[in-house]
């Protein structure tokens, strides 16, 4: 069961990605030949007026086909019909179009899932509730009651947390020495500690006790709120964690497939809310890692339209191709590291 929730998880996923570019395409008169989820081989097909709708034997990726995208054959469609024929700021949207689906539908699931249960957890203030014996934590000497101000980090970067899991967060992203900055008894300290890696857990230790969150109801009005705030502050944490990826920190903590299969397993042994809530944090993800300036994906092919619409031309186009297959072979080699990753922590 749990292979078929990933199917269906990423299948809904890549379905209003890609969703988002056909509508845009189609509002724009772009003719598109076909519109497939899946990868591989056609296990199903049914043609629509103009485009052809495909189900794949891979469960992966997806894809519309466009005319004038590199690689498509439509050789008799005029140029206007193209998607390298409609103007700059509409290709633009045709773009950005499946990123924007993925971010309505994790919207939708994190105020959904508000409404559904009418309650809220408020997350714990950063303070330290106790110290677990013999831990990295009691060795660096906190105590209980400490208020942490300030977490700095190896590489001189900083947070200043806004509640105890953005504590728990960056530990698991810094895995070396971090510089509490903590205030007791009107006194500030600085208190350096370097977290234990736990084999058996897959995980970073401190031995912090995180105080108790609150439990608060909250209405369908309020429920918007929150999950609006959730999906912004969701947001900020991916981009930052992206923004410490490319300086080669916190590596560890990067899934593939294969580690997305094993959390989509683990939620589907908690009930049907922690898969529904799974697909909309992974839809996020989709959509922000999706934005990134890489030719391969939406975030760099905007940028390429966006230094055509400067210089007025197209970019040349065996240029255009060295891009493409460098970012493809970046992709592959980011596959092959976190499916590696995966792999040893299963093992």
């Amino acid at each position: 069961m749990s292979f078929i929730y990933f199917v269906l998880i990423l299948g809904a996923i890549v379905l209003v990605h890609e969703a988002g570019h056909l509508i845009t395409a189609k509002l724009f008169n772009v003719y598109c030949k076909e519109f497939s989820i899946g990868m591989g081989p056609k296990i199903y097909t049914f043609k629509g007026k103009e485009t052809s709708y495909s189900l794949r034997l891979l469960p992966v990726g997806g894809f519309v086909s466009m005319a004038g995208e590199e690689g498509s054959e439509d050789t008799g469609i005029p140029f206007e019909r193209s998607i390298k024929g409609i103007k700059p700021w509409k290709r633009m949207i045709v773009i950005l179009a499946g990123i924007f689906m993925n971010i309505v539908l994790a919207w939708v699931i994190f105020v959904g899932m508000f409404i559904y249960n009418g309650q809220a957890v408020v997350a714990p203030k950063a303070v330290i509730a106790g110290v677990t014996e013999n831990s990295p934590a009691e060795a660096a000497g906190f105590l209980y009651g400490d208020e942490i101000k300030k977490l700095t980090f190896s590489d001189g970067t900083y947070i200043i947390p806004t509640d105890f899991y953005d504590i728990v967060t960056y530990v698991q992203l810094y895995t070396d020495q971090i510089t509490f900055n903590v205030l007791r008894e009107g006194e500030t300290l600085n208190i350096k500690v370097t977290p234990e890696y736990i084999k058996a857990e897959n995980r970073y230790f401190l031995g912090l006790k995180i105080p108790a969150s609150t439990v608060v109801k909250i209405n369908p009005i309020q429920a918007i709120g929150y999950g609006t705030n959730s999906i912004v502050t969701t947001t900020q944490d991916i981009f930052s964690t992206l923004s410490r990826l490319v300086r080669g920190i916190g590596l560890q903590a990067v899934s593939g497939p294969i580690g997305i299969f094993d959390v989509t397993a683990q939620s589907a042994k908690q009930g049907v809310d922690s898969l529904i809530l799974l697909m909309g944090i992974l839809s996020l993800n989709v959509g922000i890692f999706n934005l990134l300036p890489v030719p391969l994906l939406d975030g760099g092919r905007v940028l390429i339209t966006a230094v055509e619409m400067i210089v007025r031309k197209p970019i040349n186009k065996k240029f255009e191709q060295i891009l493409m297959l460098g970012s493809a072979a970046l992709m592959i080699l980011l596959v092959v590291l976190v499916t590696w990753q995966d792999l040893l922590r299963l093992l």
